[in-house]
């Protein structure tokens, strides 16, 4: 077999030794049917393997025969009276199976003189020859197992279409499966790579999807990614690893290119030709789609698009399931993930970097045309594998400009590439980039050149002043094209691969490739201080963030650069020091963040102009700040931080008069004593956290309806103004706060507006935390996290809007007296010391028959049981059911025994890997804790659109939860066998026993 060279290549290897192989019961066949059919295979020319040896029963599959099977493309078993009786044939037609389950090989079964029903149900003399072996084996272990796969082995391959001989003319017969050989050896592999490395495990990847798409039906499936990311490479290798069980099929090269240069109707008219060999000449596209539908709607068929960039093209070539025959497969490759959801496609898959292990083997075969290379290179070598970041096309492109060359050529080679990225990988990926509108493509490199792993609502809040509208539809576009990501814990950190950072940075250095002053943006240190010192700001700059690691950047400048960057819309300047204040700050500025750095008078300087337009001003950590003065001059101001100012000690009045004001930030100023009266009616969130010395909350002079939020965490703050009830809030962490002296009646008043309560890390004591919820009666969500409670107070019950019930960490919490009823989600993580009977109350029913709970708490020592009314329950990594009609209701139970690892939940429906959007999906799991909720999944499940025609048609869908975890030794996952997990469906009207089953209804 061919390319051999590198690791993991031989699988996917296009050539083969014999096209196809034998397998056969000597003395049923050889002389007849068999050696018929051997010479009229090796008459066309059909290299042929078969095995002349007569082969007693019992013998064992010798090394060259298995060297002979999976040399082979093509299996023709031929299943005769006496085929079972033969242990030697059984065990071939075990690694016949194997080889079409994980290779893709066709197996056409021949049937010869017997019924495919006792071969797939063991009876008749298959039965007979099973039962002998059996008996012969007298349990012996490892005999039995054998006998297990031969059982499999032959149901799986009388399930699959071939040919029944019973009577007529064996040689009419022979012909039809010469010629249909003939048909599947005449097409071609598609040339992969000349170095095939890593592509294994990802063909793996895509095949484990495909087994569990749509049973029977037709099957869709997406690759996406960024450019260069091996979408297309992958695709082909797929292509020749499935092609060979279709009855036709069809690979179209470069969707997007084509389609502009020879039109879709020319893409339609090759479609026809590949699959049916029809030549024809269509007068448009919506000629040839009732074509396309007509003629391929019967036909089991393989069709993969390649590098499609528009719906229109979907819509041309494969525009439904509808068009095309049970058991077909479409597969799509697109750099736009929107394109495939829009298009109802039902499994969805990125395709991802290649591993450091696999990235160093393909750039030391493009670079030394071998796998072992000169120690002195291998720093080289790690040094490229950082700059491709696992983009397939990088390294290819970097190795290959490093054949020939000595250390220091290669050195100098990647040195030039980190300064001016080579255009060969530049042209692919800015193809995405050019396929954004204006609007888009500015906030894709306002992210790629500023904002790599901010938080994505820093990021929208920016960028939203920056341009005056909203960018969250252009966030989720240059998700869907692959250009960044949403990642982290949260889904809440913006990032992007480094070779997009390389070419969005590298499209604005080609706006003046010279003169940095004439670009839109500046972030490159040395620029900007050059611009600054040499003041040669330009009107072409709108957007400068400057961020020194540490507090030693001295800009040596007059204070007159700022004058001519008249369209300078956001500054973001952190932890520098200026020798001298600004003489100028343009107008224009909407954005203007000066967090740490050191002035005396700048603060002062903002504040002496007018900014009409400034909505974001933020001056955290700067400790030269101890006085804010008059703020009138920013009359729209929205946002207004200046957190950790340590020596701020006065605030001006007029703070508490901007009118559009939704954000005011004083956490940390530890010597502010005092805060001016608020009349802020936009207001929503208020942090006056840590101000230590804070003696008074500031008084209200109106109704601030829109306040959600008040931290007042570690401050002074004894008492509350009777004004306080004029917000509806949370109220964060008050752990030093006295009620008003007022009447109990004022109390209810003061406090009926209250609906969060964060007493996180505080050490609250008991009664006080009674009071609280007494008067808090109305309180929907309260944290106790990190508490000292023993006890939690029979007044809960009292709490009747209470959602959200936060105990995590209360190490000596044993019981929870009170219970608020309408609780929806309870996190006592960690509270080890929670009672038996507490812990069978968290699992009542009743608590949970309403829906939508979402319960968690240890397992605690005793042995902890699923209840019984969990209808299904199961051990191990996963549990599933099937549903039909209806969308169910359903609760989850999962007990994880403890072994001291994070894990996850992943949900997959009908194959395709959902977005979970609760929250605790996400989030890596605590072990030896209880998980008890609902999986709500209507609106859990992503794309849930996929799911109206197969409901309409009430076919069954597959849903499974898994456990996630990757990086965990061998005896953990063993351990982790032992987890528990029970379904339980909620009854509804349109509900019934039927809709949702716990057993495959396809294999019944």
């Amino acid at each position: 077999m061919a390319m051999q060279s590198p690791s993991s290549s031989s699988s996917f290897s296009y050539r083969f030794t014999y096209q196809v192989f034998l397998s056969f019961r000597g003395s049923d066949t050889r002389d007849g049917f068999t050696g018929h059919l051997y010479r009229a295979l090796t008459d066309k020319g059909i290299h042929t393997f078969i095995d002349d040896r007569d082969l007693q029963r019992g013998d064992e599959i010798k090394p060259s025969l298995d060297n002979a099977i999976e040399e082979s493309r093509i299996f023709i078993p031929v299943f005769s009276i006496n085929y079972a009786s033969s242990s030697f044939c059984l065990d071939e037609l075990v690694h016949i199976m194997h080889c079409y389950k994980t290779k893709g090989r066709l197996v056409l079964p021949v049937f010869y003189g017997v019924d495919p029903s006792h071969i797939r149900h063991q009876s008749g003399s298959y039965g007979e020859h099973l039962t002998k072996h059996k008996k012969s084996f007298q349990n012996n272990k490892k005999n039995m197992e054998r006998l297990h796969q031969w059982k499999l082995a032959l149901t799986e391959a009388a399930n699959l279409s071939g040919y029944h001989f019973s009577h007529g003319y064996e040689y009419k017969f022979i012909e039809k499966i010469v010629k249909y050989v003939s048909n599947k050896i005449s097409r071609q592999p598609l040339h992969v790579a000349i170095y095939p490395v890593g592509l294994q495990s990802r063909v793996q990847q895509v095949k484990s999807l495909l087994d569990k798409g749509s049973y029977g039906g037709v099957r869709m499936i997406g690759l996406y990614g960024i450019g260069g990311m091996g979408k297309s490479t992958l695709a082909k290798v797929i292509y020749n690893f499935i092609a060979d069980q279709f009855e036709c099929s069809c690979f179209l090269e470069n969707v997007r290119e084509n389609s502009a240069s020879n039109q879709l109707k020319h893409l339609q008219e090759e479609l026809l030709l590949k699959t049916l060999a029809l030549k024809i000449k269509l007068g448009g596209v919506s000629e040839g789609i009732p074509y396309i539908k007509e003629r391929l709607h019967t036909k089991k068929i393989l069709l993969i698009l390649d590098d499609v960039d528009n719906l229109e093209q979907l819509h041309a070539l494969a525009g439904g399931r509808d068009w095309f025959g049970c058991g077909s497969i479409v597969i799509i490759t697109t750099r736009n993930k929107h394109l495939l959801t829009n298009h109802e496609i039902e499994i969805i898959h990125e395709v991802k970097g290649m591993s450091t292990e696999n990235a160093l083997e393909l750039l030391r075969w493009m670079a030394f045309k071998n796998y072992k290379v000169p120690s002195s290179y291998e720093e080289i070598f790690n040094h490229a594998v950082v700059y491709a970041s696992g983009l397939p096309l990088a390294l290819e492109v970097v190795g290959s400009n490093l054949f020939g060359k000595s250390f220091a050529e290669c050195d100098s080679t990647l040195d030039k590439y980190e300064r001016i990225p080579h255009e060969d990988i530049q042209k692919i990926l800015k193809v995405s980039f050019d396929a954004l509108d204006e609007e888009q493509q500015s906030v894709f490199l306002d992210i790629a050149c500023f904002f790599k792993g901010c938080r994505l609502a820093e990021v929208e809040e920016i960028l939203q002043q920056h341009y005056g509208y909203c960018i969250k539809s252009h966030i989720g576009e240059l998700v869907d094209m692959s250009l960044i990501k949403i990642s982290g814990w949260n889904l809440n950190d913006v990032t992007l691969h480094d070779l997009l950072e390389v070419m969005g940075k590298e499209i604005v250095r080609k706006e003046s490739p010279k003169e940095p002053e004439k670009r839109s943006r500046l972030w490159c240190r040395d620029d900007i201080i050059h611009i600054l010192q040499e003041n040669k700001g330009t009107s072409k700059i709108e957007m400068i963030y400057l961020n020194s690691p540490s507090m030693d950047l001295v800009i040596d400048w007059n204070g007159k650069a700022f004058k001519k960057m008249t369209n300078l819309k956001t500054l973001i300047i952190k932890n520098v020091y200026f020798s001298k204040d600004p003489k100028y700050l343009p107008s224009s500025l909407r954005v203007l963040k000066l967090n740490g750095c050191s002035s005396e008078s700048l603060s002062s300087f903002i504040f002496c102009k007018r900014f009409e337009d400034m909505k974001v001003l933020t001056l955290d950590k700067c400790q030269y700040l101890t006085h804010i003065p008059n703020v009138s001059g920013l009359p729209n101001l929205e946002k207004f931080s200046f957190q950790y100012c340590d020596n701020l000690i006065a605030i001006h009045d007029s703070i508490g008069k901007l009118n559009k004001l939704e954000i005011l930030n004083a956490w940390g100023c530890i010597k502010l004593e005092n805060f001016p009266p608020l009349r802020l009616p936009s207001l929503k969130e208020l942090d006056l956290t840590y101000c230590k010395r804070l003696k008074s909350f500031p008084e209200l002079l109106c109704k601030m309806t829109n306040t959600k939020e008040i931290g007042m965490c570690k401050t002074s703050t004894r008492e509350l103004p009777f004004s306080f009830q004029y917000l509806q809030l949370s109220l964060l962490a008050c752990e030093m706060l006295r009620f008003p002296k007022h009447n109990e009646k004022m109390y209810s008043i003061m406090f009926s507006n209250v609906d969060v309560l964060e007493f996180n890390h505080c050490n609250l004591p008991y009664e006080c935390l009674q009071i609280v919820l007494k008067w808090c009666i109305n309180v929907k969500f309260l944290d106790l996290t990190f508490g000292q409670f023993k006890i939690l107070p029979e007044c809960l019950s009292e709490c009747h809007l209470m959602r959200t019930l936060l105990l995590n960490s209360n190490q000596h919490l044993e019981e929870i007296r009170g219970f608020p009823p309408n609780l929806k989600c309870l996190d006592a993580f960690e509270c080890k010391s929670l009672s038996s009977s507490t812990r069978r109350m968290l699992l009542s029913q009743q608590l949970h028959e309403a829906g939508c709970t979402t319960f968690v708490f240890p397992n605690g020592t005793e042995v902890i049981r699923i209840p019984d009314w969990f209808e299904h329950q199961s051990r191990g990594h996963s549990i599933s059911f099937w549903f039909c009609k209806k969308i169910p209701s359903i609760t989850f139970i999962i007990i994880l025994p403890n072994v001291e690892y994070y894990l996850g939940f992943n949900l997959f429906v009908k194959g395709h890997e959902c977005t979970v959007q609760k929250f605790e999906f996400r989030l890596p799991y605590f072990s030896g804790h209880t998980y008890l909720f609902d999986m709500n999944l209507e609106e859990n499940i992503e794309h849930y659109k996929i799911l109206d025609k197969a409901l309409l048609k009430n076919e069954w869908i597959y849903v499974e939860l898994k456990l996630q975890f990757s990086w965990i030794p061998e005896n953990i996952i063993k351990r982790l066998r032992s987890t528990e997990m029970g379904i339980h469906v909620r009854k509804e009207k349109n509900n019934t026993n039927e809709d949702v089953i716990f057993t495959n209804p396809y294999s019944r």
